[in-house]
């Protein structure tokens, strides 16, 4: 009896010695096959890898390319400078060489006869020859930073995604979220800002979400928020422009998917007041900030609410209140402009300033093109600002003060003036240029 016990446990022992042998092999087989797996998923991970590398290049090269395109508008209009200086210089010389064969005329009666018109004359061009010839109209400068902190976090977040069930006691990686649902009757748009809300999406782990924006005429789309909040309003988008908006949810996972499109359209024309915040001291201002009035004798920039990068603007200032022995400033600037000086004194600002009987238009501390026709209370001067073709005119009274007075005009601009004592001033926005716009 124990020989056939003995034997019976012998024959399951060594059954299961064969089953384990042949587990042993599965083993060996499946480490086999996980370095096989694991070459494979190196390739993919590689590939991957490579195609975020392509995409980085890809950018770059758009990126080098938007550069080299703000070079060649600079150089040409550096250029034209040149050209406009060089001609100016001729027309100068040519008067000295003129004057000089002037002077050495022996009759008399023959220098009378042109002597008050050449005084006229080289008088008028002194008063004309200014720091506008002798300083760049561009900065050889790139006031541009790569705002690489979105790709940086991008990168930091890049991570595997559990794809395989989870068993049980194991810890679980949340999925991706879906996509949020945006509320239609929630979002708006408002004279050149847009108001984003959405839902969370159901049944899923948020961390936060994204909002992108286009560029407002169906180009690349761009974050414009990132945070755990549910609704967001962007300041600062172009006029008359159609805004389409997306979000997407994100947790320690990764990205979920965009939510449908929507699009805002912003207002057509620009409404806006003084900013009295921006603006310089020394001013008064109406409730409703659309009057502003001088108090000191020195000269205060006010500055616009709105900045401008693209599209067609024009606004006007009535003269309210208007003493002898002043001359106000009207036109454009930078949002770093100077504050305590007349307009046009600095490089950040575009200006005409006038008085009764005429203007001047003045850019980095110099002016030109005196025209004839001045203000009384009562009176409106214009800006015409042209952002399609990068140029600055003005009209008073409706009717056009010179020809253009500034081109090459790239970037960002505020509607400013600047006034001093006796001066009172009130802004008209959402107007249409006069008639002859179109035809100019």
């Amino acid at each position: 009896m124990q020989t056939t016990e003995l034997s019976h446990n012998l024959q399951q022992l060594s059954e299961r010695a064969r089953s384990t042998t042949e587990f042993i092999q599965r083993l060996k087989g499946m480490s086999d096959k996980v370095n096989e797996n694991c070459l494979e998923f190196e390739s993919l991970v590689s590939a991957q890898c490579d195609a975020l590398i392509a995409a980085i290049h890809a950018r770059r090269a758009q990126l080098l390319e938007c550069i080299r395109q703000d070079k060649d508008l600079r150089v040409r209009a550096l250029k034209e400078q040149v050209a406009t200086c060089t001609a100016r210089l001729q027309h100068t010389t040519a008067l000295l060489q003129f004057c000089i064969e002037a002077l050495k005329e022996t009759d008399s009666a023959a220098f009378l006869q042109v002597g008050s018109m050449l005084i006229g004359r080289v008088a008028n061009t002194d008063h004309s020859w200014h720091k506008e010839w002798t300083a760049p109209r561009v900065s050889p400068h790139f006031d541009l930073t790569l705002d690489d902190k979105s790709v940086h976090r991008a990168i930091d977040q890049l991570n595997f995604i559990q794809m395989k069930p989870y068993k049980d006691g194991e810890e679980r990686v949340p999925a991706a979220p879906a996509a949020p649902t945006i509320i239609p009757e929630e979002c708006s748009a408002e004279n050149n800002s847009v108001t984003v809300a959405w839902q969370p999406p159901p049944q899923s782990h948020v961390e936060g979400y994204v909002l992108e924006l286009d560029d407002g005429n169906g180009g690349d789309f761009r974050e414009v928020y990132c945070g755990i909040e549910t609704i967001c309003t962007v300041d600062g988008l172009h006029f008359h422009c159609m805004y389409n908006a997306r979000v997407k949810a994100f947790n320690s996972t990764g990205e979920g998917e965009y939510s449908e499109l929507i699009g805002l359209q912003t207002a057509e024309v620009a409404w806006f007041s003084f900013d009295p915040v921006l603006s310089g001291p020394g001013l008064h201002y109406s409730e409703d900030s659309l009057t502003v009035t001088g108090e000191g004798w020195e000269h205060r920039v006010a500055l616009g609410s709105v900045g401008f990068s693209r599209g067609v603007h024009y606004w006007e200032f009535s003269i309210d209140k208007f003493d002898a022995d002043t001359d106000p400033a009207f036109g454009i600037a930078r949002i770093d402009v100077a504050r305590d000086k007349m307009l046009g004194k600095d490089d950040k600002g575009w200006a005409m300033y006038i008085d009764r009987q005429r203007s001047w238009f003045q850019h980095a501390g110099g002016h030109e093109e005196r025209v004839d026709g001045g203000i009384s209370p009562g009176s409106t001067v214009g800006v015409l600002l042209d952002l399609d073709r990068h140029t600055l005119a003005f009209y008073v009274n409706e009717e056009p003060q010179g020809s253009v007075a500034f081109r090459d005009l790239y970037g960002v601009f505020y509607p400013a003036i600047s006034i001093n004592r006796g001066v009172s001033v009130s802004l008209h926005t959402a107007i249409d240029p006069p008639s002859d716009v179109e035809e100019t």
